[in-house]
């Protein structure tokens, strides 16, 4: 006697946890928005930091290095960034705004001009790590996933839509 397994329905999910994925996704979409809308400000910036020799050359420094050097120069100012930018979000929630942002703005400075700076430069031989190039496919498919989820939203089309509007008169006063 042969019964077909049928796979077993999602569990429905309790209050408790869809207001919480309700927060999360609130939360997500926030910063997405964020990022969305001051890209224009700091991607220039990024771009004339990276094009500096001084970084440049820490580029083919990094390229030059062992993959275990590689590693190593990504880990040094990543473990340094993360836990600020943790810190910087604690600073935010006890109330001091300033300091917070300061932290905050700097954590992901860090992270733009040296960690991706250095991943870029070394990408081939840190992904020759399987163990690193499968952290890297997850993470990729998550954020995948997230962005995903909140570009369903309406607040994110409606911060688009907004974003589009101001750009469009923005180039029409500099007309």
């Amino acid at each position: 006697m042969t019964e077909e397994l049928s796979p077993s329905p999602a569990p429905e999910r309790g209050p408790l946890m869809r207001g919480l994925l309700a927060v999360l996704r609130a939360v997500i979409t926030v910063f997405v928005i964020l990022d969305e809308l001051l890209r224009p400000l700091y991607r220039p910036l990024l771009r004339r930091l990276a094009d500096l020799r001084i970084m440049r050359r820490l580029e083919e420094t990094v390229a030059a290095l062992p993959r275990v050097f590689v590693l190593l120069a990504l880990a040094i100012p990543f473990a340094i960034a993360e836990p600020l930018k943790l810190f910087g979000l604690l600073l935010f929630a006890r109330g001091q705004f300033w300091a917070g942002l300061v932290v905050t703005a700097f954590a992901h400075l860090m992270s733009f001009v040296f960690v991706e700076r250095i991943y870029d430069a070394g990408r081939e031989k840190l992904l020759s790590y399987r163990w690193f190039a499968w952290i890297m496919d997850q993470v990729v498919r998550v954020r995948d996933h997230m962005l995903g989820w909140v570009r369903a939203t309406a607040a994110y089309d409606l911060a688009m839509r907004t974003r589009d509007a101001v750009r469009n008169w923005w180039r029409a006063v500099r007309a």
